[in-house]
This record gives structure tokens, C-alpha cells and sequence, in this order.
């Protein structure tokens, strides 16, 4: 009876592992459960379409391999073959190692189901240095703990549940004899040596030499949306798999000449070209969705039954709209802030992560502001957050402008009320830095190139305090944001009754877009391509750029190429996106990548391609807008030369990224 007691005390520490390893896995569940919830409405289109064991299957081998990371330092705790570990003080300290590291994931992945809404996709450890220069963060944190209040319960009970049902070995553990020796350490060795391979199969995601360790994009084979990726994968797995991993790597799927005659990012203006040096306005709406504009809607045929019919939330835009270059599917080549600046400012998408915060964002990079300083122009960015915020003013030297307008410039300005402006949390309300923004123009030496970024259509999703009564939560409002869209949108009609009154006014043309979407209530604004519908509007005052809605594709990219084609540019540059205004509509595309899956539309049709090389999924998006009828296979000759063009973009991409080649030497 000793022996058989005895022994059971020798496998209790392998058993109380393996015990206390399924807790994790449970939580891993809930927490998704969690951010289904959450995240319901985005995630629920097409969701019943879903293969519920295949997406098992996914989830537990995502969870596997982050559980088998996190806990690696609790793995070795526990079944290291050395006796001391059976003290209470080894165990104890074991416990907490657990119970911390799990707590941690706990967290990132109940937050990240809050953030989900902003960007998409899970977060991975590019965040640290999104947010390295703000200094509000933990202002944020406090308002999205006390507004999902439920999702800190839930972590609270989580972490709980793992203080209290955590298993540690029992039994009276004593080596008497020196066979008790001989049998403990012989189990121990045998449980250490198993738990090894079985280990790294698991964080690799296989146990054959012919398996690749897994990586996000393949979470994609078990869902049908890009959008469901993120159900897959967890975030402590995103987080691992993202550290100091090399971004950009060049496919090499055609030599030089062949990919050259295939696609051709450096555009190189005719001899004939006249330059008309007129200035140059950009304005960068935060998170001004294409879904909130009335004059832009509908988005397609799909949902032209669906159209609101309560008044729309942008009557100045819309009236702006009549009067400019509008086009019937305008894209963003990313999902967040950081994303949109070098896609609107110099034509550069982002593939794989944001461009400046990989590595590349030290090669030598152009845009509007730097080439037309070589022309002549004066040139200056506006944002009205602390100066350094989310990496703007780096980024807007980097790529040419002369000078920068923040927070502090703005303070400097006796014609304004200096930090009473601050909205408290991000920056100086849209309608004074607008203001200031046209003011400051008035003060410029033409021709200039000038872009603003603005801050007030943001979380926490609030307007000034002499606005509450005016923009407020009305009852047939989708999401709180509708009410920060109506104050920006007045902002702007401000903004333009000012400017038109400037002697600059009438010889500039005028870009409107959004950095990204935000906060979507529209199904057809959830799909993988609705996620990126932003407005594209260019206003010539001057009526040189005519007034119309345009039946092609426009995104980002195409901004700094058409500007620069129609103000005839003499030189050569590089720009990765199409001139609009000289490009046949059927020829027009756009491209964008989230969660491994580049996407990329043109004339009737959006390819959807995995960053390993792979197609996955072939729609035509104008007659099946909700993506439901896969055509992979089935269109012959435009399935294949999509493919190639797309293929020829991102060695094209990645080429010059890795050579350093984004501007003509």
C-alpha cells in the first residue's frame, strides 16, 4: 500500500500539469466567447457559413501554440527532474508563475476584443511602438475599462477561476529508499523527455518535418471572411509571432524584366507636360466612413434598398460632393491611422504591417510634399495632437515637409484659446484647428502643398460642451460615433466658408478622405471589402477637374499620383497606385491586405490571396457584394491575370522595400 501511495505522489506534479494546462485551454475559450460577443455584428455575417470543426480545429491549434509559449517557464517548473521541486515553497512560487503569465494573456485577449472594432484584426507587437509617444494611453485605458465594465468582470472572474481551481501535487512526498530515487527520477525524466518534442510540435502547429511553423496568415484555411481570422487566432499567439519578424520579404516571382513589363511603379511624366503650379490641400477626416455620407451612398447595388431614410449626417460634405470628382467604390489601403498617412500622402499601401513601423520606414521615401518641394513649394503638416503623436510629424519630415503644425504652434497663436481648445484626451477640437489650419495658409507663400489630419471623430466619441444640446446621441443613431460625424461635418463647412474667402482659395485643389473606417451598423460595410469604403473627393474650385461621379475603383494610392499627373509634374517618382484622371475606368484597381489575405479588385471582380502565394477566393463583388459565391476556377483567363498583376504589386512592393528603391535615383 506505501509503494502504490509513494508513487502516486511521484506522478502527481506531471498529473496537477497537465490538470492545470486544460484551465487554460478553457479560459482560452471563454475569452474567445468574449470577443464573438463583443464583436458580434461584424462578426456575424456569414458566420453560420462557417465549418464549426474546422474552426475548432483552428482555435485549438492557435491556442496550443500560444498556451505552450506562454507557459514554457511553468512547464520547466514543474516537470523539471529535480526532487526539490515537491517543497511547498518551489510550488507556491510555481503557482503565481502560472497564474501571473495567464493573467497577462487573460488581459490581452479580453482588450483586444475591445480594439478589435478599430482595426480588424488581432493585435500584434507592432502596438508597442504605435502608441510609444502618446501619453494619454493610460487616460484610454481608464475610459474603455469603466465603458466595458463587463469584459473587467469577466477577466476578474477568469483570473479567479485560475487562483482557485489551480491543482497543486499532492501527496506526502518522501525518498526513503534509494529505489524511490531511482523510480522518481526515472518518471520524471521519461515525463520531461515526452513533454519536449510534443512541445515543439505544438508551438510549430505539427509534428512532420514537411510542417512550416505556423504563422497568422494561416488561420485563414479555417474560415471562410478575413474578418473571422481574428476568432482564430488569440492574441498572445499574434504577439509572439510578430516579434522581430522580418516584414518584408521578396517573392521573387518573376525576374526583373518579365515583372517590370507586368507592372511598373515609377511613373514618368511625357516631355510635353506643362506644369500648372496650383496649390494642393489635403484633408484627412479621422475615421470619416464612407458609410456616414449620404451623398456617397449608395455603396452598391446591394445595399441601395437599404439606404437610410432618416437625414443624412454630412449635409455640408454632400454639397461638397455635388461640386467634386467623386467614384463608385473609393477603398483605404489599410485600417489604421498609421496606415493611411503614407497611402494618401506617398502612394505607398500597407502590406503585411504599417510601413512606418517596420524597419523600411528608414529608407528614403517621397510624397506630394516632397516631390512638389523640388518644384518650388512651400510645404507644411497639420495635426493637432501633442507634437510626436502616433509618429506623424517623423513621418511628414521623412517624406518633404518643410514644417509642422501641432498642439504647440497652435498654443503659440494669440488668435486662439490655446489648450481650452483640447478635447481633453487626443487633440485641439476639428473646428478651431480647422480654422487654424486655413488661417495659417493665408500666411504661405504659394504654391504649397498642405495636408491635416484631424482628431475630433475619435474615441472617446465626444464634441465640445457648447455642442451637446446640437450633436448628441439622437434615437435612430447607429453608434455613438454619428453624433462626432455631424460636428466634424460642420467643421468643414466652417472650414470652407473660411478658406473661400482666402486669396488661395481659388487656384487649390482640394483632396477629402479618411485615414480609415471606425465603428460600422451597415452589413455592407462589414464585408472584407465594405471594411475599407472611405471617401475619395477632389474639389477644384477653379472647375478645371470636373464635377462627377465616376463608374470606376479609387483608393488611397491613387491620390499623390493623380494630383501630381494633372498638376503636369515633370519628373519621375514612384508611386504604387493609379492617375485617376487618365486612367480608363475598366483599368482602374485596388489592393489591400489584412490578416495574410491581399486583396485586390478590378472591373467586376476582387481576388483574394495569401501572403504565402496561394489564391484562396474569387468574387464578383458588383453582383455579390457579400462575397457568399466563391468563382475560384471558374472565370478561366481573368482569374489568371489578376492573379499575375497582383503577384507583379507585391514583388514590386517588397522589392523595393528590401533594396531601399521607393524614389527614382
Amino acid at each position: 500500500m506505501r509503494r502504490i501511495h509513494l508513487h502516486k505522489s511521484f506522478i502527481s506534479s506531471p498529473i496537477a500539469f497537465i490538470y492545470n494546462l486544460a484551465l487554460v485551454y478553457i479560459v482560452y475559450g471563454l475569452c474567445r466567447l468574449a470577443y464573438l460577443f463583443e464583436n458580434w455584428a461584424v462578426i456575424s455575417e456569414g458566420f453560420d457559413q462557417l465549418d464549426f470543426w474546422e474552426a475548432f480545429k483552428g482555435c485549438w491549434m492557435f491556442d496550443t501554440s500560444a498556451i505552450l509559449y506562454t507557459n514554457a517557464l511553468y512547464a520547466i517548473l514543474m516537470l523539471i527532474p529535480l526532487h526539490y521541486k515537491e517543497k511547498n515553497w518551489w510550488q507556491t512560487m510555481t503557482k503565481w508563475v502560472y497564474v501571473v503569465i495567464n493573467s497577462l494573456c487573460i488581459i490581452a485577449n479580453l482588450s483586444d476584443a475591445v480594439y478589435f472594432q478599430y482595426t480588424g484584426r488581432r493585435t500584434n507587437w507592432s502596438v508597442f511602438k504605435e502608441f510609444s509617444n502618446e501619453s494619454n494611453i493610460g487616460d484610454v485605458v481608464g475610459v474603455e475599462l469603466l465603458n466595458h465594465w463587463y469584459l473587467v468582470l469577466v477577466g476578474i472572474v477568469l483570473i479567479a477561476g485560475l487562483i482557485i481551481l489551480y491543482l497543486k501535487p499532492k501527496g506526502k512526498f518522501r525518498l526513503r529508499m534509494l529505489k524511490d530515487f531511482f523510480i522518481y527520477y526515472a518518471i520524471h525524466i521519461v515525463c520531461f523527455g515526452l513533454y519536449i518534442p510534443i512541445t515543439v510540435a505544438g508551438m510549430r502547429g505539427g509534428a512532420t518535418t514537411a510542417v512550416r511553423p505556423i504563422t497568422l496568415s494561416n488561420a485563414n484555411q479555417y474560415v471562410n471572411r478575413s474578418s473571422e481570422v481574428a476568432l482564430i487566432l488569440n492574441t498572445p499567439f499574434s504577439m509572439i509571432r510578430s516579434i522581430n519578424k522580418d516584414v518584408f520579404v521578396d517573392p521573387k516571382y518573376y525576374s526583373r524584366e518579365e515583372l517590370d513589363s507586368i507592372y511598373q511603379p515609377i511613373i514618368t511624366p511625357a516631355d510635353s507636360v506643362v506644369m500648372q503650379k496650383k496649390n494642393v490641400v489635403v484633408l484627412i477626416i479621422e475615421s470619416y466612413g464612407r458609410e456616414y455620407i449620404g451623398g456617397l451612398q449608395p455603396l452598391c447595388q446591394a445595399d441601395s434598398s437599404s439606404t437610410p431614410s432618416s437625414p443624412s449626417l454630412t449635409p455640408f460634405t454632400d454639397s461638397l460632393i455635388k461640386r467634386s470628382l467623386t467614384f463608385d467604390y473609393t477603398f483605404a489601403n489599410g485600417r489604421k491611422s498609421i496606415d493611411g498617412m503614407p497611402s494618401i500622402l506617398s502612394s505607398i499601401p500597407r502590406f503585411i504591417e504599417p510601413f512606418f513601423l517596420t524597419p523600411a520606414a528608414l529608407n528614403k521615401v517621397s510624397g506630394l510634399a516632397g516631390e512638389l518641394g523640388k518644384v518650388g513649394y512651400y510645404s507644411a503638416f497639420f495635426h493637432g495632437a501633442e507634437n510626436g503623436s502616433m509618429g506623424f510629424e517623423a513621418f511628414a519630415h521623412a517624406t518633404g515637409y518643410k514644417d509642422y503644425f501641432g498642439r504647440t504652434e497652435y498654443n503659440q497663436d494669440k488668435r486662439f484659446n490655446g489648450d481650452k481648445d483640447f478635447d481633453g484626451m487626443w487633440a485641439i477640437w476639428d473646428e478651431e484647428f480647422l480654422q487654424f489650419y486655413a488661417l495659417q495658409m493665408s500666411q504661405m507663400k504659394q504654391p504649397f502643398i498642405t495636408s491635416v489630419f484631424t482628431a475630433s471623430s475619435h474615441h472617446p466619441y465626444a464634441v465640445p460642451d457648447r455642442y451637446k444640446d446640437i450633436y448628441r446621441d439622437e434615437p435612430n443613431d447607429p453608434n455613438i460615433l454619428c453624433k462626432c460625424i455631424r460636428y466634424v461635418d460642420n467643421a468643414l463647412r466652417l472650414f470652407f466658408e473660411t478658406a473661400q474667402k482666402q486669396p488661395w482659395y481659388e487656384n487649390t485643389i482640394f483632396v477629402l478622405t479618411a485615414d480609415h473606417t471606425n465603428l460600422t451598423a451597415r452589413a455592407e460595410y462589414q464585408t472584407d471589402l465594405g471594411v475599407f469604403s472611405v471617401p475619395i473627393i477632389i474639389f477644384d474650385p477653379s472647375g478645371n477637374i470636373k464635377p462627377e461621379r465616376r463608374h470606376c475603383l479609387a483608393q488611397q494610392i491613387d491620390i499623390m499620383p493623380t494630383v501630381l499627373n494633372h498638376l503636369g509634374y515633370p519628373k519621375p517618382y514612384v508611386a504604387f497606385g493609379n492617375d485617376l484622371l487618365n486612367t480608363p475606368d475598366s483599368l482602374t484597381w485596388a489592393v489591400n491586405n489584412t490578416e495574410g489575405i491581399y486583396q485586390y479588385a478590378k472591373g467586376d471582380y476582387v481576388l483574394q490571396f495569401t501572403d504565402d502565394g496561394h489564391p484562396k477566393a474569387l468574387y464578383n463583388y458588383k453582383k455579390d457584394w457579400f462575397l457568399k459565391q466563391n468563382l475560384l476556377g471558374k472565370t478561366g483567363q481573368t482569374e489568371q491575370q489578376m492573379e499575375r498583376e497582383l503577384k507583379a504589386i507585391i514583388q514590386s512592393y517588397m522589392e523595393r522595400m528590401v533594396e531601399d528603391r521607393l524614389t527614382v535615383k
